[in-house]
């Protein structure tokens, strides 16, 4: 969420302009001169894309706000977002009939579509339902808004960014500046979880989250918290909640759901901090799943990226590990190179 890369330590400061909440309404009064965006939210009657479409509504930075789904309650959705007073426009969109008039012309496609995980489900238990909804939703994007920025939210995201990849590569449409895998809720996790720990404050505590957005993939940079000191047993614990943090809410919602109002507004705060920097704004670093040859043999990767007017300008190097968290990086690193290529693999035999 739109903070700097330290030159000491490579790791996310706290993010500027994180109140986004709080502050949407004196930021209206002072983005006049800022150019609006065309955002769509595509899978917005679900659990994640409801409270999403509310917070983009609320940012000043969106003038256009199209909602799209395939189920007819999107309408009312629609109607029931487009009631909040906040400039922007709200209109909804239902079904393959109307998908490209729904993304024609955006300039940012949050994509939270797709089956949300049950209890005992596993990110990749998703891929079957979810790689073929995610290849849908670029073909279009392809075809209506190919210059747009895409938030990628849609789960297993180690796979489904990868799926997006190869599809717009087949169309002629790819630009790797411009993909994004919204990992934003693992840092938030982390971020939370350390500052309990610590007694810390949440607001000033920043903890560097690489790797991917499933499990063991997600590597949180304990050693790199500054003022931090952790137990091994904390270290342990609070390595393996912030890996696990989507299990914690599942199990917890007993079969009702999975992470949606947490996912929302990290989705929301990723967009913000990317709308901004489309707007010019500089020193805008998200940690994101993107493209890079950071780590040989692993085409995509999260780490601090920053954000400008054409999508990720710089990719950051994520700092010095500890000898703890070079084993588990060793130990994801295949488990994350699998899961991308089995995005890969998806399209090449679609």
């Amino acid at each position: 969420r739109g903070g700097r890369v330290t030159s000491e330590t490579n790791q996310t400061t706290p993010p500027k302009g994180h109140t986004m909440i709080r502050s949407a309404t004196s930021r209206i009064l002072s983005t006049s001169r800022r150019s609006m965006s065309t955002v769509a939210v595509v899978g917005s009657a679900g659990g994640i894309g409801q409270p999403l479409a509310m917070l983009m509504k609320l940012n000043p930075l969106v003038s256009d706000l199209r909602l799209y789904d395939v189920v007819p309650l999107n309408k009312g959705v629609a109607a029931d977002v487009s009631h909040i007073a906040t400039p922007a426009k709200c209109t909804g969109y239902v079904g393959d009939d109307e998908i490209l008039e729904g993304l024609s012309g955006c300039d940012m496609v949050i994509v939270p579509a797709g089956v949300p995980r049950k209890p005992g489900m596993t990110r990749d238990d998703l891929f079957n339902v979810n790689a073929n909804i995610v290849k849908s939703i670029a073909e279009a994007c392809s075809k209506a808004c190919p210059k747009a920025m895409l938030c990628i939210i849609s789960n297993p995201v180690n796979s489904t960014v990868p799926i997006i990849a190869e599809t717009l590569k087949k169309a002629g449409t790819y630009d790797s500046k411009r993909l994004f895998g919204v990992t934003t809720l693992d840092l938030q996790r982390a971020r939370t979880f350390v500052a309990e720990n610590q007694g810390f404050d949440v607001n000033s505590t920043c903890v560097n989250v690489i790797g991917g957005h499933a499990g063991k993939t997600i590597l949180p940079l304990l050693s790199q918290v500054k003022d931090a000191k952790f137990s091994d047993a904390d270290r342990d614990a609070l390595t393996h909640r912030i890996m696990f943090g989507g299990d914690e809410v599942v199990k917890a919602k007993a079969g009702g759901g999975s992470a949606t109002l947490s996912m929302a507004y990290a989705g929301a705060e990723f967009a913000d901090a990317l709308l901004k920097a489309m707007n010019g704004e500089a020193g805008i670093v998200q940690n994101t799943y993107v493209e890079s040859d950071l780590v040989p043999g692993c085409t995509f990767f999260s780490t601090p990226v920053t954000l400008g007017p054409n999508g990720a300008e710089e990719v950051h190097p994520f700092g010095e590990l500890s000898d703890y968290e070079q084993k588990l990086f060793d130990e994801m690193l295949p488990e994350l190179q699998a899961q991308i290529q089995k995005g890969v693999d998806f399209i090449a035999q679609a």
